[in-house]
């Protein structure tokens, strides 16, 4: 059983093109990067897979069952969790707080209007054990917007993790980050147990090829080739197009 199997997924704007007749398959824990030039179709293929656009044509499957037409919030339910390019915190929430609604969205019932966030003392307990998990607990009493850029690249991946996604879509989280950020974000990622399949878009190469088992590069929204580290910078096509564009 595939944790994702992608099946000639196309998706069109107006007359454009975005992604042509992709397909691959990515098995359970598995670290799986999507590299290609600006405009290749990565983030295309995320919003599919994410349910955010439906497809124009083609076939998605998430653990053998059929999400093709299934919307964002059913894909979550089975397992499916997405960062973006742009974190997606509450500005104004603590980070505690933060974490607080990452994991009610995971508990059916366990939000009421009539209770506190924090009265919940299960949901305020598992919280505080992520932040010192992660070891982002010295902020956790901090307005997201008061933390740095890097920091909230953290919560964001944390809160990606709180609710133990089956396959987490990973948008570019080296982004922005200086280089001692790279290190403790990448250390995060590495972290990660295998329980949880990865798929990454990543443009630190160094980065993303010390992290991918297997790497799929896109091209104007085509796949042009597919395999691991060795492989794909050998692959003469992958070089001229990407690799060996400063």
């Amino acid at each position: 059983m595939s944790a994702l199997d992608i099946q000639s997924l196309s998706r069109s704007f107006g007359g454009v093109s975005a992604l042509s007749n992709v397909s691959f398959t990515v098995e359970p824990g598995e670290r799986r990067l999507i590299i290609g030039p600006n405009g290749a179709g990565k983030t295309t293929l995320f919003n599919l897979l994410s349910g955010i656009f439906a497809p124009s044509a083609g076939r998605l499957s998430l653990f053998d069952q059929d999400v093709t037409a299934l919307a964002m919030h059913e894909r979550a339910r089975l397992g499916l969790a997405r960062t973006f390019q742009i974190t997606q915190l509450f500005p104004r929430l603590s980070v505690l707080d933060n974490v607080l609604l990452a994991l009610q969205t995971g508990h059916r019932g366990a939000w009421s209007p009539l209770r506190s966030m924090r009265s919940q003392h299960a949901l305020y307990e598992r919280a505080q054990q992520l932040l010192a998990q992660w070891q982002l607990d010295p902020i956790a009493g901090q307005q997201a917007r008061a933390i740095s850029y890097g920091e909230q690249r953290q919560v964001d991946l944390m809160l990606a993790m709180a609710n133990t996604p089956r396959v987490l879509l990973l948008d570019e989280p080296m982004a922005g980050l200086s280089a001692a950020e790279v290190v403790r974000v990448s250390g995060m990622i590495r972290s990660l147990p295998r329980s949880t399949t990865i798929l990454l878009i990543e443009h630190d190469m160094d980065v993303a090829f010390d992290l991918a088992d297997q790497i799929t590069v896109l091209h104007q929204g085509r796949k042009i080739a597919e395999g691991d580290g060795p492989a794909i910078r050998a692959d003469a096509q992958v070089n001229e197009i990407y690799l060996g564009v400063d």
